[in-house]
């Protein structure tokens, strides 16, 4: 295994059994691991491995891996339960999300993959959901009901 795997292997091990809440609390667990990394680095992995900071109610914010059940489960009951509302206008989709989540929320819609989702942008409190030309919102809000089932109860 080369440098590069093995500390992103490192990195994922950590932030999944840990509640990380700053780089520097990384890099110090990750040189009790015996790997030494810089900020730097270290910001260009969590980039690469779409890392999401996410509130947690007793220890501030908290770094979750994309698709990581465990974590979502642990910051809220559920990751749909902080949605708030979602809107259309033309082939844009307006998300809103509990002050703090929308990084999150936005994270699991860009590995989904639906055919009618081009991208999304995420600030504080909002996704912006941008989709495709010939997009279909119904197709949409079935590909976002898969990933988060409550969302039904904002629609």
């Amino acid at each position: 295994m080369n440098q590069k795997t093995q500390r992103l292997a490192t990195i994922r091990k950590i932030i999944r059994n840990e509640l990380i809440g700053s780089q520097d609390e990384l890099i110090a667990r990750l040189a009790e691991n015996g790997i030494i990394i810089t900020q730097s680095t270290l910001s260009r992995d969590l980039k690469f491995m779409n890392v999401a900071k996410v509130p947690h109610k007793n220890q501030g914010y908290i770094y979750v891996l994309p698709n990581s059940v465990g974590h979502e489960v642990s910051v809220s009951s559920t990751i749909s339960d902080n949605i708030t509302s979602l809107t259309f206008s033309g082939n844009l989709g307006v998300l809103k999300t509990k002050s703090g989540y929308a990084s999150a929320i936005s994270v699991p819609i860009d590995n989904l993959n639906c055919p009618s989702i081009l991208s999304t942008i995420a600030g504080d409190n909002t996704v912006l959901i941008i989709m495709r030309e010939d997009a279909n919102r119904n197709q949409v809000i079935e590909a976002l009901m898969r990933i988060f089932p409550m969302l039904s109860n904002v629609l």
